[in-house]
């Protein structure tokens, strides 16, 4: 049934075009799915801005982050940050202007807040989201620490690493389209 469904929905796309389609699925007329509740948006609602807004509750320490680090991250990353088959988190300052830029956390993220971002939505790679916020705000300061961005006693929470200067931080420039601006960005 659901299989005749979709090919119904694909047929009238084809026959009427998308955005009539489109419409028609907003108001409901093909009784497809539902309204997703303010738990199940808030359960994905998990980003987290340049500024640091969305940082959840949490902190954790170098220390910490390299013990987080060595159970879910080296064997992507290798054991420094350097030697695994994933890219690079480590290294990298001063190439950026050269013929053979190293691209890393260190070298090229302007934000410290994107990094502990891609962490909790992204890695490790075998289980997403997997990491509770203190081992993300954890191996965050690990990853900086190594790129000799943080020192080895911080500790890092919602309060202090929007607060992290990235060596990068001025690479990069404000995109100007109206649509895309945001407070923060």
């Amino acid at each position: 049934m659901r299989g005749q469904s979709l090919l119904f929905v694909l047929l009238v796309t084809v026959a009427v075009g998308p955005a009539d389609v489109w419409a028609a699925s907003k108001n409901g007329l093909f009784h497809l799915g539902r309204v997703a509740t303010p738990e199940e948006i808030q359960a994905w609602d998990i980003d987290v801005a340049p500024g640091g807004e969305g940082l959840p509750a949490g902190s954790g320490t170098v220390e910490e982050g390299q013990r987080v680090y060595a159970k879910h991250c080296a064997g992507c990353h290798g054991a420094t940050g350097v030697e695994g088959p994933s890219p690079k988190l480590v290294g990298g300052q001063g190439t950026l202007a050269s013929a053979h830029p190293v691209k890393t956390v260190g070298s090229y993220w302007p934000y410290a807040t994107t990094l502990f971002d891609y962490i909790y939505r992204a890695m490790p790679f075998v289980a997403p989201q997997s990491l509770t916020p203190h081992q993300v705000y954890a191996v965050t300061a690990w990853i900086l620490f190594q790129n000799g961005l943080l020192d080895k006693a911080a500790v890092l929470d919602r309060e202090t690493l929007p607060k992290v200067r990235m060596l990068n931080r001025t690479g990069f420039v404000p995109d100007p389209r109206p649509d895309v601006n945001r407070p923060g960005s």
